[in-house]
């Protein structure tokens, strides 16, 4: 099966759950990730920004992705991210991590560092030389610093072994200039929750959604509707899911979707320095919500 094929649909940027003492929850993982798979979802996403990887030591790293492997025993695919912005360790862990089982990586553009377009290209022209697994694009400049503008893009798309892009650039005139050109085995999906109806719409795959770590059944549902073009089942459920989108990222994520499971007794409520959980304001929001809507 052809990649854009495998990963249509929704993805899930999964969460990272720790425990009180700061250690990952295995368990809670473990009942995370079947809660998803159950609920309909088409593919797992680990190592994500929204697994906190910034704060994950490299053998804990290493464990939650062979965990994952386990754990998921080919139900669904697996998507493993790896990125950063020093070219040749993002090239060393293409070589060391575990990626046998995996289908694909997700790379995020190098933050902080602000490379030019012709940087962007360069090193994800190097990484996927380098990469044992077909290479996505993650393209988000609010955390990054940087844009993946489209004519990078479909420059990057013309590479071998660059098979696909996750655009979060919020942008839906660029999202629609790579649509509208890209080469016609080249993934594209959405990186926003808010937005991912209009932009399947446009003619996106699918999404690599953090919503769908809590509303997984709703949200993979109405993004199946969006590919099918039942765009008036897609509506409902996108507007029913709205209010909770909103309070996902209304402070940070994944501060909004651990407050989420852990009401729905998941996880514990833990994240690691820098991030804070929410404060307790939007914390009650989040239960007010849950008790009142059928999610």
């Amino acid at each position: 099966m052809k990649l854009r094929d495998q990963l249509a649909g929704t993805g899930v940027a999964l969460i990272t759950p720790f425990k009180e003492d700061l250690s990952v929850d295995y368990e809670a993982l473990e009942k995370l990730v079947n809660y998803i798979i159950a609920n309909g979802v088409e593919y797992l996403v680990s190592l994500g920004t929204t697994g906190e990887t910034p704060t994950l030591q490299h053998d804990e790293k290493i464990k939650i992705i062979n965990f994952t492997y386990e754990l998921v025993n080919d139900r669904v695919p697996v998507v493993v991210g790896i990125g950063g912005n020093n070219t040749q360790e993002v090239i060393q862990n293409l070589n060391t991590y575990p990626l046998q089982k995996a289908v694909a990586v997700l790379s995020a553009s190098p933050y902080y560092n602000k490379p030019s377009q012709e940087g962007i290209f360069q090193h994800y022209k190097a990484i996927a030389a380098a990469s044992p697994k077909p290479i996505l694009l993650y393209n988000v400049p609010g955390r990054t610093g940087s844009n993946i503008t489209a004519e990078t893009t479909l420059r990057l798309a013309r590479e071998n072994n660059i098979m696909g892009i996750k655009e979060a650039s919020g942008n839906i005139i660029q999202c629609m200039h790579i649509l509208q050109k890209r080469p016609q085995d080249f993934l594209v999906v959405s990186g926003d929750d808010h937005l991912t109806l209009p932009l399947i719409a446009c003619g996106m795959d699918g999404v690599i959604s953090v919503a769908a770590n809590c509303f997984p059944k709703d949200f993979s549902a109405m993004v199946r509707y969006c590919l099918t073009g039942d765009f008036n089942e897609a509506k409902e459920l996108h507007y029913k899911c709205l209010e909770g989108n909103d309070l996902l990222f209304a402070e940070n994520n994944p501060a909004g979707v651990k407050a989420f499971l852990y009401e729905m007794g998941l996880i514990q409520n833990v994240v690691r320095l820098p991030l804070v959980v929410l404060s307790a304001a939007v914390h009650q929001k989040v239960k007010d919500y849950l008790k009142n809507s059928n999610v």
